[in-house]
């Protein structure tokens, strides 16, 4: 993959889908001002400040309030169904872009044009590197969810950590979908996120779908972006947790074999047994 320098000017609409979001909102909104020609915020019918905040303070955000929580998938379809340019950028609102992220990420995407989305580098507000980039989930994965043992694996490829040795993009199976910056023509080929994704796994979804027509996915660590993480699930850990197993199961049903799906639903049932005990 090349990884030109010079500048693209093509349009990039950024859509951030709200949850009880008050608290991050403000930054995250602040951090696209100048990169992007559209924002769209759609919230899923938050209790907090958020509507309040975004249409007091960014009048030129397009606020999509919604009357009932349909869900991440569906909120960023709703949003991304009007032509809404030549890059489309999914922000989480407890995500904030560093100088040149946007940039970064959109020459790549110029400059490589069989690849259908990419994601940045990720930050914790300490500065701390976050996962960001991964292979599509396996076996062992899940097993080293539960049971970290050896807890060496858990930051390498065999856990499907990806990273970078020389700064330059790596080919992934898929982003972290805090923040990914997705080509249009990709969006319309592939089709929207699968909307029987409530929470989570939708962009893994999409970028196997993805993969499977012939585009790649990438991981581009020049571009940065700060990731809080779990905001909005802090409000409701255990539905959270919900959707989390739901997803990975529907994720497993759509795309590996019945023995897989049998496994990794035997190995979620059995970690999560010895988490209930662990906390009696």
């Amino acid at each position: 993959m090349s990884n030109p320098t010079r500048s693209a000017g093509r349009s990039v609409a950024a859509i951030v889908v709200t949850f009880q979001s008050e608290q991050y909102i403000r930054s995250c909104l602040r951090s696209l001002r100048d990169d992007v020609e559209q924002v769209v915020v759609v919230d899923n019918a938050s209790t907090d400040s958020t509507v309040r905040m975004v249409e007091d303070q960014f009048s030129t955000v397009e606020l999509l309030a919604l009357s009932e929580n349909v869900g991440f998938a569906t909120a960023v379809n709703q949003a991304a169904a009007r032509d809404r340019g030549e890059y489309l950028l999914l922000l989480n609102p407890d995500a904030e872009l560093l100088p040149g992220a946007l940039a970064a990420s959109r020459e790549f995407l110029e400059g490589n044009p069989t690849v259908a989305a990419v994601g940045p580098r990720l930050l914790f507000p300490d500065g701390a590197a976050q996962d960001s980039a991964f292979r599509y989930p396996t076996l062992l994965m899940t097993w080293l969810e539960f049971f970290h043992r050896p807890a060496r694996l858990l930051r390498t490829p065999l856990n499907g950590r990806l990273d970078s040795r020389d700064g330059q993009a790596v080919e992934v199976d898929h982003p972290l979908g805090a923040c990914m910056l997705i080509r249009s023509s990709a969006w319309k080929e592939v089709g929207p996120f699968d909307s029987d994704f409530f929470l989570y796994c939708e962009e893994v979804d999409w970028c196997m779908r993805a993969k499977a027509r012939g585009w790649s996915i990438a991981h581009v660590p020049s571009a940065m972006a700060i990731h809080h993480g779990g905001a909005s699930a802090a409000h409701s850990p255990g539905a959270s947790l919900l959707h989390l197993y739901e997803s990975r199961g529907r994720l497993h049903r759509k795309h590996r074999g019945k023995t897989f799906v049998r496994l990794a639903a035997w190995i979620t049932r059995l970690g999560l047994a010895r988490e209930r005990d662990r906390l009696r």
